[in-house]
């Protein structure tokens, strides 16, 4: 008889293990390992995904199942002290404290801390077992749902939490691998731009208008021919008049191949026939619909205008990758000296660089919402163009403005501010 009393209840500890171990696993799986494990073929992968695909049915099959296990356990664990020391607090205190011990190390710790370090193989094993039972208790489940669900509507409870986007969830995971170490700093940096990029106009990353190479067109062609050789770009805008006034863009091959038949007489160049038409674009554009622009017309080169038509910047497929691997440097490209840091740890740098590089360069969390540039945020925070010796703090670092060019600040000295 006791010895019955004592398999039972370790029979149903057994079970009151599995129920806990496998909540944990089941819960604990990669959506992503078991989705690809299911495109692969595995059967038991598809039965995980199956099972966490509806999470409210297999917590509550599993509870019941857990919770039933235990209270009979409990029962037997009564029933047995009883019948060993009779009727009495003695058999109740003695009941309860040993089923306690036994159901917290035994049932719950134990398995869960098995599960919790290899989700994935113990979500796999126990799929199929948790599937039947998920099966065999539906009903109870869903008649024990509807009174969850009226009793959180009394309550004021109903409204269900918002949920977490996909790229939340991404952005999250990126950013809790890379605090672990799991994923480099340069990784993240690619990972993260390449979801930045639907949240970015062309505006963000375009070569502002001041730092355009362009060519005059009515330049004589030997002298044209020089300059643009000289250039480190393969394109460049030709304007005739005002540098407002885009008549074409120039490409380095067909200036060449122009050029080539023509010996060393450049004067019978013909600079119109071999022009690009320019192609124009909104600041306002997407960054990511730029990108689908470019890759669909086949072209790497616009530029970007406001919404009066005046000439802004342009914007290259280069710039747009760059968002997302860093900065492309080739045999041709001339080294930027916008960021330079200190021996002291500040660091210099000019007005114009865009925040987003001065971010990646240095690590810094500079915000870009309200302006492009550095100097743009300055002249944002401080509500007026400073004067050069001015210092302001914003955001956890300190600006000192270095030079101003007419209405401009061309250069700041940039450190973290001392906190108090």
């Amino acid at each position: 008889m006791i010895a019955g009393y004592i398999i039972s209840i370790f029979v149903l500890l057994g079970m009151s293990g599995f129920f806990s171990g496998s909540e944990t696993a089941l819960t604990a799986a990669s959506r992503a390992r078991m989705h690809q494990l299911e495109k692969d073929g595995d059967k038991r992968a598809e039965t995980v995904n199956r099972l966490i695909s509806n999470r409210e049915n297999l917590i509550g099959a599993i509870l019941l199942g857990n919770n039933l296990v235990n209270i009979l356990a409990s029962v037997l664990a009564t029933s047995l002290f009883t019948s060993l020391f009779g009727p009495g607090g003695v058999a109740l205190v003695l009941a309860t404290g040993v089923m306690t011990i036994l159901v917290l190390v035994f049932a719950e710790v134990l398995p869960k801390t098995y599960a919790i370090t290899r989700p994935d193989t113990m979500a796999m094993s126990v799929a199929r077992p948790i599937s039947g039972l998920v099966w065999a208790v539906a009903w109870i489940v869903k008649l024990i749902q509807f009174v969850v669900t009226i009793t959180l509507k009394i309550l004021g409870l109903g409204a269900p939490a918002e949920l977490v986007t996909a790229e939340q969830e991404i952005r999250g995971a990126i950013d809790l691998h890379a605090s672990e170490g799991g994923v480099g700093a340069e990784d993240r940096l690619r990972l993260v731009g390449a979801l930045d990029l639907k949240e970015l106009t062309v505006e963000d990353v375009m070569i502002h208008r001041k730092n355009i190479r362009m060519l005059n067109a009515d330049t004589e062609p030997r002298q044209l021919v020089t300059k643009a050789l000289a250039s480190p770009h393969t394109r460049l805008p030709l304007y005739r008049g005002e540098k407002e006034e885009i008549v074409g863009i120039l490409h380095a091959k067909d200036l060449l191949r122009a050029a080539l038949p023509l010996g060393g007489d450049l004067s019978a160049l013909d600079l119109d026939s071999i022009l690009r038409k320019p192609w124009f674009v909104p600041e306002t554009t997407p960054v990511q619909d730029q990108l689908d622009a470019f890759l669909q017309k086949r072209s790497h080169f616009a530029l970007v205008v406001d919404e009066y038509g005046e000439l802004q910047g342009l914007i290259t497929l280069e710039d747009i990758l760059e968002e997302i691997v860093g900065h492309i440097h080739d045999e041709h490209d001339v080294a930027v000296q916008g960021v330079r840091p200190q021996p002291n740890g500040s660091v210099n740098v000019d007005g114009w660089v865009p925040i987003r590089d001065l971010n990646r360069a240095t690590g810094w969390n500079l915000p870009d919402e309200e302006a492009v540039t550095v100097a743009g945020l300055v002249i944002h925070e401080a509500q007026t163009i400073p004067e050069p010796g001015q210092s302001f703090v914003f955001h956890g670092y300190r600006f000192n403005i270095l030079r101003r060019q007419r209405n401009q600040v061309t250069g700041l000295n940039i450190s973290e501010a001392e906190t108090a």
